[in-house]
């Protein structure tokens, strides 16, 4: 297959649209054209001549070993890094004609670890790009409990707290929130989930997943993290040294035909393996278990439940989302009430191999799976994905 390096197939970009949900892309195109970055005092430019083009609304990711040059070439979109030549443009503007505040305040940032004020609450955190732009409090705390929301966090819990009072993930959710606050059409992603645990980074890429099938941003991202790109890209910037591209294309292309041995050897040994996680929650048949409410009579769940022959019951807040997935036998009194812990689901955009990593952690044989703003829609188990991995591996 041939295929333009610097510039998106009309079918990759039908399957971007297809990651967002209703289609809907606030996005805007990005495009680099022949950049270079040199510094003082080193004989070879860090980037030398990058040209790229980035459509409205997808996620491309930036990948490739250290020192090639990936940082730095994000680092140029919101000019904090200049470039020695070439041009930028986002939405047919060259980033040069505008002011560098000007510029910043238009395109979203988020860097490892959220890099949260530490001196300032989750609130005052995601408020500072709006407060610069002069939104009044009320549209600031409307905007705020709106995005604590989108990423997962109960506004009213968690808008007066301080970072030091927050886990590694929330910290990073509220990054994320902090870099959407003034509703940008880019988001820059620098290492945004390489400080936090392998099941802490799962549940932040389907966050991400979630959130961007909802807006429809342009967000570019740099990771060292072959799977990350692969499970979060739209398109995959592979980079070598000095920021020459060894491949630009879809995970799928990178995976079933890389352009040389350099992007072999990146993929790695294992890329028929790695195939199998192209494959989505979303593209298994979910099983539907029995539900019940906050606040239900407990004796009609227990008989609804031993009336399908189920021995627990997923349990849903007043919007629909899942708090709890208790068997029969932990109910108690006389109404549902909310389980006390947290509850580990999936994006239905998780990939299959983050399914069975959950799973095995779970007592129920399945995951429970999630939508926009964590609609509850359904279970994932076990014999669901192996049936369909084993129709994957026969078709390949």
């Amino acid at each position: 297959m041939s295929i333009d390096q610097n510039t998106p197939t009309a079918a990759s970009a039908g399957d971007a649209a297809d990651g967002i949900g209703d289609g809907t892309v606030s996005g805007a195109e990005i495009v680099l054209t022949d950049v270079v970055k040199r510094y003082p005092g080193q004989k070879a430019a860090a980037v030398d001549g990058l040209t790229l083009t980035i459509p409205a609304g997808e996620i491309v990711m930036f990948v490739g070993p250290s020192g090639c040059g990936k940082t730095t070439s994000l680092k140029m979109i919101n000019r904090l890094i200049e470039p020695t030549s070439g041009t930028i443009t986002i939405d047919g503007v060259d980033v040069r004609q505008q002011s560098e505040n000007e510029l910043r305040r238009r395109i979203g940032y988020v860097i490892q670890g959220g890099s949260l004020f530490p001196h300032m609450t989750v609130e005052r955190n995601i408020a500072v790009v709006p407060k610069l732009l002069g939104w009044d409090a009320d549209r600031i705390r409307e905007r705020v409990t709106e995005l604590l929301d989108l990423v997962g966090l109960d506004p009213e819990r968690y808008r007066g707290r301080y970072p030091r009072e927050l886990s590694g993930g929330q910290q990073q959710r509220v990054g994320v929130a902090r870099g959407l606050a003034a509703d940008p059409p880019v988001i820059l992603m620098d290492e945004p989930f390489g400080a936090v645990d392998p099941i802490t980074r799962q549940r932040l890429q389907d966050e991400l997943l979630s959130i961007q099938r909802e807006l429809g941003k342009t967000i570019v991202c740099v990771t060292h993290d072959i799977d990350e790109a692969i499970k979060l890209g739209d398109r995959i910037l592979l980079l070598r040294e000095g920021a020459h591209i060894a491949q630009y294309d879809t995970p799928e292309a990178v995976l079933a035909t890389p352009a040389d041995d350099f992007v072999a050897d990146f993929v790695g040994a294992g890329s028929a393996l790695k195939a199998l996680s192209l494959a989505r929650v979303g593209d298994v048949e979910l099983v539907h278990p029995v539900t019940a409410r906050i606040g239900e009579d407990v004796a009609e769940v227990r008989r609804r439940a031993e009336a399908a022959g189920e021995r627990s019951v997923v349990v849903l807040d007043e919007r629909g989302r899942p708090v709890g997935w208790p068997f029969l036998r932990q109910l108690r009194g006389s109404s549902i009430v909310r389980p006390e812990g947290d509850l580990v689901d999936v994006d239905m955009r998780a990939t299959l191999n983050d399914a069975l990593d959950t799973m095995l952690s779970s007592s129920h044989g399945g995951v429970i799976v999630t939508g926009d703003r964590n609609q509850f829609l359904g279970v994932v188990d076990f014999a669901s994905v192996t049936d369909h991995v084993r129709a994957l591996e026969a078709e390949r």
